[in-house]
């Protein structure tokens, strides 16, 4: 699933794969952007910023998210015929001498002016990996809202930049609170916060992620998330699975949590 350690690690090998070379294939397959054309044009920059990708192009930003399935490709250029996903599912072609960089099933992807990249981006809070990355601000941001469930509050983009439900989860877990914990009943808020920025960076440049410092794979490599059933590696409970509702956005789907309700129990 991906979150802002996948997107910061896509980003960084766009980056190495299209910065300061030539485009000579441009294929954006969306309607709305379909006769936008960068070929000759010198790719900028790639960069991250939470969960959201930003490609600067010919004064034009390429701005996608990957949403639930999305993903970034690099290729040889050579190799189109066998792209690892189906040609079909291709949302963004982009193509150097010796590169082809594909975005298959983007949940976004848009064409802004670069002047207008605070319209793509700019509500965003800090990002956890960013260099913009403040501590406080991502506290007080939070701390606004007392009453709004700690489940609810990591995963707001406006609070901090970068967790995705499977590091909600984990989160809540390492921190011994229920999800639907009040924000304000929290004792260790901040510790939190350094915790998400730490289990970001121990993630970002593994190609597998893992939340318990074991193997990247599969039950190892998780606390609670998808365990349902599963006796909890700490105290031996059986580890729970519910939904969190969010009141302030009650036509979006309520998302999974996962949790132990022993060392996690509930409010």
């Amino acid at each position: 699933m991906p979150e802002g350690d996948t997107v910061w690690r896509q980003a960084r090998q766009l980056d190495q794969a299209l910065t300061g070379k030539v485009l000579t294939r441009c294929d954006i397959r969306v309607p709305a952007f379909a006769t936008v054309d960068f070929t000759g044009s010198v790719v900028e920059s790639v960069q991250s910023r939470g969960k959201h990708l930003l490609i600067r192009v010919a004064g034009q930003l390429i701005h996608s998210h990957l949403k639930m399935e999305g993903s970034w490709h690099i290729y040889p250029v050579d190799h189109a015929a066998k792209w690892r996903r189906p040609a079909f599912t291709a949302r963004c072609i982009l193509g150097t001498l010796d590169t082809t960089a594909v975005g298959f099933s983007l949940g976004l992807l848009e064409v802004l002016p670069q002047e207008r990249e605070a319209d793509a981006v700019g509500y965003l809070g800090p990002d956890l990996l960013g260099p913009d990355w403040d501590a406080d601000e991502a506290l007080h941001r939070i701390s606004v809202a007392p009453a709004r469930p700690i489940g609810l509050a990591l995963l707001d983009q406006r609070n901090l930049a970068g967790i995705g439900n499977v590091f909600r989860c984990e989160l809540c877990f390492l921190a011994g609170v229920h999800p639907a914990v009040p924000v304000g009943d929290v004792r260790a808020l901040p510790r939190l916060i350094e915790q998400s920025k730490r289990l970001l960076e121990a993630n970002k440049n593994r190609s597998s992620r893992s939340t318990t410092g074991g193997p990247a794979r599969g039950d190892a490599a998780v606390w609670v998330y998808g365990r349902e059933t599963k006796p909890c590696k700490r105290c031996g409970a059986l580890i729970r699975h519910g939904t969190l509702p969010d009141p302030q956005s009650p036509a979006q789907r309520a998302r999974d949590i996962y949790y132990c309700p022993r060392c996690q129990p509930a409010p």
